[in-house]
C-alpha cells in the first residue's frame, strides 16, 4: 500500500502563493488567525490523518457497513475519527465562535478537509455531513434548536444527515411525498421514506440529527410546498432522557465503492411516533436546503480531487519503484544487456502521471478559487460582494463536476500505470477507482450540474457572471504576459474564450425561441468544454505564480517544485486544451440536435 496520499507542499503553495490567503485573513472575522497558524493547523491535520484516518482506508472497504436487527453497524474506528475531529475543532472549523467554531476561512477548511478526504474519503463523510446539517440549523433554526443540537454535532458525539431523496422521486424533489402533520404543541408528526442517506445510521454516535424535507399536510404541490424539519433519531424528553423517535434503518445499500460509509434507507413514522420540528418558515425548505446542497457540491468536488490525489501518489510511488523493460536507445533499439529501468523512465508512463498531476492540482486550484470567493464576502461590500457571490454561483457546478469526472479519468489512468497489479486488491488503485465513481452522481448528477451551468448560471443576470469570469481570466492572462514564455498559452486561452462566446450565441437562439430542450440537449458537452478552459485558466495562474517566484527568488520550495508547475501547465495546454475543439465542433454542428429528436430517439431505442 502507498504511504502517501496528498502533497502538503502543493496545498500550501495554492493557499499562500496562488490564492493569497494572507489577504483573506485581513477580514475582521479572521483576525485571530495568520498564515503561520494556518500552516500549523494543516500540519496537525496531516498528522491526525496519518494516524487515525489513512491506516483504516482499506480495512473499512474490506469490512463495510452492514444492517443488523438493531440498525446499521460501521467500522468502530469511525467513533474515534468523529471525536478526534470534534476535539481539534475541525468539524466546527468555519463556524462562528458563538456556535463553538474556529471562524476559519473557507480556504483553510478546504485544506484540512482535502487532506482528511485523501486519507480516507468514506470516513470524512460522517463529519462532513454532520457539519453541513449543523450549518443549516445555525442558519435557519431557532435559538432553542441551535442550543439543543449543534454543540453535540460539532464535538463529534452526534451525527447529522440531509434527507432529500425518496424511492419514487430520485433527483426530482418536487415529487417527494413525505408528510408532516402539525401537532398542537408546535411539533409535527413525520411519515415517509428516504433513500441513499449517507451516514444515515450507525452505532458510533449517540444520536443522528436528520435534516429532512417533507410536505406539511395541505401544502401546495411541487417544490413550493416543501418544508425543512429537524428530525432526531433519538428524541429528548422533558426530563432530559432520550427515547427512540421512530426513525428506522430498513436497509443499507451495498455499494461498489465508499463501502466504509453507511448509505441508509430510512423509514420515518412507521409506528406513527416520529416527531420533527420545523426549521425556518413553512414551504421554504428547498431554498434552505440548497445552502447545504451548494456547500455539499463543493465538498463532492473536494472528494473527487482528493481521491484522485491518493491515486496519483500511489501510482507515482509505484512508478518510482517498479523496474520493467529497458529504455530505448538511438535508432529505437533496446540494449538487452542493460539492466531493467524503472517504469517512470518510459515516456508514456510519464505522460500518464502528468495527466494525473494536471487534473489533481488543477482541480484543487479551482476549488480554492471558489473558497476564496466565499471568504472575500467577509470584507467586500455592495456590488463587489454581490459580484463575488455571482461568480461563485457560476463556478460551483464546475467545481463539483470537473474533479468528479476528470478525477475518475485520472484514477483510471493511475490504475493503468500499475498495469495488471492496478486491477488487484493488493494495491489501492482499484479501491480509489470504485470510490470515485459515485462523485459524478452525488448531490446532482453530471447531467443536472451541466443543465444548471448552461441553463441557469451562464445566463443569469443577462450573462453578468460570465463577464465577471472573463475579466478574472483576462487578469491572469495580463499577469502571464509579463513572460514571453507564456505568450502562446495566453493566445490559446484567449481563443477559447472567443469560442465560448460563439457557442453561447449559437445555443441561445434556441432558448430565445422557447425551445429549452434543444438549448440544453448537449449541456454535458458544454460542461466538458467549459470545465477544461477553466482548469486551463487555473494552470496559467499557477504557472505565472511559479515563474514570478523563480524570477524574484522569493521561493519557499526547491526550484524543481516551481518548474514542475510551469511544465504541467504546458502539458495541460498540449494534451487537454485541444479537446475543447472537438467539443466546439459538436456544439456548433447545425445537425446535431436532430439526432436527439424524440421520435428519432424512440425509433432507435426500439
Amino acid at each position: 500500500m502507498a504511504d502517501q496520499y496528498c502533497n502538503v507542499d502543493h496545498i500550501k503553495f495554492l493557499l499562500n502563493e496562488v490564492h493569497n490567503l494572507e489577504e483573506v485573513l485581513k477580514a475582521e472575522r479572521f483576525a485571530d488567525h495568520d498564515v503561520e497558524s494556518i500552516n500549523l493547523l494543516i500540519d496537525a491535520v496531516k498528522d491526525l490523518s496519518d494516524k487515525e484516518y489513512f491506516p483504516y482506508y482499506e480495512e473499512m472497504d474490506a469490512k463495510p457497513a452492514e444492517l443488523r436487527e438493531d440498525g446499521i453497524y460501521v467500522h468502530p474506528q469511525v467513533k474515534n475519527m468523529m471525536l478526534k475531529a470534534g476535539e481539534m475543532g475541525i468539524t466546527a472549523g468555519n463556524f462562528d465562535y458563538e456556535h463553538g467554531g474556529l471562524q476559519l476561512p473557507a480556504l483553510a477548511s478546504l485544506a484540512t478537509g482535502y487532506i482528511m478526504s485523501a486519507a480516507n474519503n468514506s470516513a470524512v463523510m460522517y463529519t462532513g455531513l454532520t457539519s453541513g446539517a449543523a450549518r443549516l440549523i445555525t442558519s435557519f433554526g431557532s435559538k432553542e434548536q441551535i442550543e439543543q443540537y449543534v454543540p453535540n454535532m460539532l464535538n463529534g458525539k452526534w451525527g447529522g444527515t440531509m434527507c432529500l431523496t425518496e424511492p419514487q422521486a430520485g433527483s426530482s424533489l418536487s415529487d417527494i411525498t413525505s408528510v408532516a402533520y402539525p401537532q398542537e404543541d408546535g411539533s409535527y408528526k413525520i411519515e415517509g421514506q428516504k433513500i441513499f442517506i449517507s451516514s444515515g445510521d450507525h452505532q458510533c454516535v449517540d444520536n443522528i440529527i436528520h435534516l429532512t424535507l417533507a410536505r406539511i399536510e395541505g401544502a401546495p404541490a411541487g417544490t413550493k410546498g416543501i418544508s425543512l424539519f429537524v428530525v432526531p433519531k433519538m428524541r429528548m424528553q422533558e426530563d432530559g432522557s432520550f427515547v427512540s423517535n421512530d426513525v428506522t434503518a430498513v436497509g443499507d445499500f451495498q455499494k461498489m465503492g465508499q463501502r466504509g460509509n453507511a448509505t441508509a434507507h430510512l423509514a420515518f413514522g412507521e409506528n406513527k411516533n416520529c416527531v420533527g420540528w420545523l426549521v425556518g418558515a413553512e414551504n421554504r425548505g428547498l431554498p434552505q436546503m440548497f445552502q447545504m446542497m451548494n456547500g455539499a457540491r463543493i465538498e463532492v468536488g473536494v472528494s473527487g480531487a482528493s481521491i484522485a490525489s491518493a491515486a496519483y501518489e500511489a501510482s507515482l510511488q509505484y512508478a518510482k519503484e517498479r523496474p520493467q523493460g529497458r529504455r530505448l536507445q538511438s535508432g529505437g533499439k533496446k540494449d538487452i544487456s542493460a539492466g531493467q529501468t524503472l517504469i517512470i523512465n518510459h515516456p508514456d508512463v510519464r505522460r500518464m502521471l502528468l495527466l494525473q498531476k494536471a487534473v489533481v492540482e488543477g482541480s484543487l486550484s479551482l476549488i480554492a478559487e471558489a473558497c476564496r470567493l466565499e471568504d472575500m464576502r467577509h470584507q467586500l461590500e455592495g456590488d463587489e460582494k454581490k459580484d463575488a457571490h455571482l461568480l461563485l454561483e457560476l463556478l460551483t457546478p464546475v467545481v463539483k463536476t470537473y474533479p468528479s469526472e476528470m478525477g475518475r479519468v485520472a484514477v483510471s489512468t493511475g490504475l493503468q500505470v500499475l498495469g495488471g497489479y492496478g486491477f488487484c486488491t493488493d494495491f489501492p488503485l482499484q479501491q480509489h477507482y470504485r470510490d470515485i465513481r459515485i462523485m459524478a452522481l452525488y448531490e446532482g448528477t453530471t447531467g443536472i450540474q451541466s443543465m444548471d451551468l448552461l441553463g441557469r448560471k451562464v445566463v443569469m443576470q443577462n450573462g453578468k457572471a460570465m463577464m465577471l469570469l472573463v475579466n478574472k481570466i483576462q487578469e491572469t492572462m495580463k499577469a502571464a504576459g509579463t513572460y514571453d514564455e507564456f505568450k502562446p498559452y495566453i493566445k490559446t486561452l484567449g481563443t477559447k474564450l472567443q469560442d465560448t462566446q460563439e457557442i453561447m450565441q449559437n445555443l441561445l437562439q434556441y432558448a430565445m425561441k422557447g425551445d429549452h430542450e434543444k438549448f440544453l440537449a448537449d449541456a454535458t458537452i458544454f460542461m466538458e468544454f467549459f470545465g477544461t478552459i477553466i482548469i486551463g485558466w487555473q494552470w496559467l495562474k499557477m504557472a505565472t505564480t511559479a515563474k514570478e517566484a523563480l524570477v524574484t527568488g522569493n521561493t519557499t520550495q526547491p526550484t524543481a517544485f516551481y518548474e514542475s508547475k510551469i511544465h504541467t501547465m504546458k502539458f495541460f495546454f498540449k494534451y487537454e486544451m485541444p479537446k475543447t475543439s472537438a467539443a466546439k465542433e459538436t456544439l456548433l454542428d447545425p445537425n446535431f440536435l436532430t439526432l436527439l429528436e424524440k421520435e428519432t430517439e424512440k425509433e432507435l431505442i426500439m
